[in-house]
């Protein structure tokens, strides 16, 4: 199987069923519509990537001994958590993660852009955790996570 003759197949699927969609009346904007869609404008380019492995960040347990998480971060995050809270080993973050915690902590907001499988999701997680903890339960809503689940179900469906 060609991995690129599939994307195209799929692509040009999408394409149908996403244009069966478009009745526009006015000329000008369905031609400008139709030019968009033509220049490949919802399917960019196929993305080749390695797994790659990122740069090394710090550890949980040194962000909480450093009061830029809190103390029960360290019983939260570990890898291999088991059914007792001190099971499994320490966390070491991706350089990339620890950056977005470290700017959360200083109140900034960020965006943060990797690949699939490089932690986006645990450095948006632990910065509201450890909000939560920090804060403390009973205060209202703390935080709204909109997630993109239908795109996260795609990319873990093998």
């Amino acid at each position: 199987m060609n991995i690129f003759d599939c994307r195209d197949g799929l692509i040009g699927d999408y394409s149908k069923y996403v244009t069966s969609f478009i009745q526009i009346r006015d000329e000008h904007i369905k031609q400008h519509v139709e030019e968009k869609l033509k220049s490949g404008v919802l399917w960019p380019e196929p993305l080749i990537q390695l797994n790659p492995c990122f740069e090394a960040g710090e550890w949980i347990d040194d962000l909480v001994a450093r009061d830029i998480l809190h103390e029960e971060c360290s019983s939260i995050f570990r890898v291999k958590k088991g059914k007792t809270e001190s099971s499994g080993s320490a966390l070491r973050l991706h350089k990339h993660q620890f950056d977005a915690v470290l700017t959360a902590s200083e109140g900034h907001n960020y965006v943060l852009t990797t690949g699939t499988g490089s932690g986006k999701s645990l450095s948006y997680i632990i910065p509201i955790v450890n909000h939560v903890l920090k804060r403390g339960s009973g205060k209202g809503i703390q935080a709204i996570v909109v997630y993109p689940m239908n795109a996260l179900a795609n990319s873990q469906a093998g």
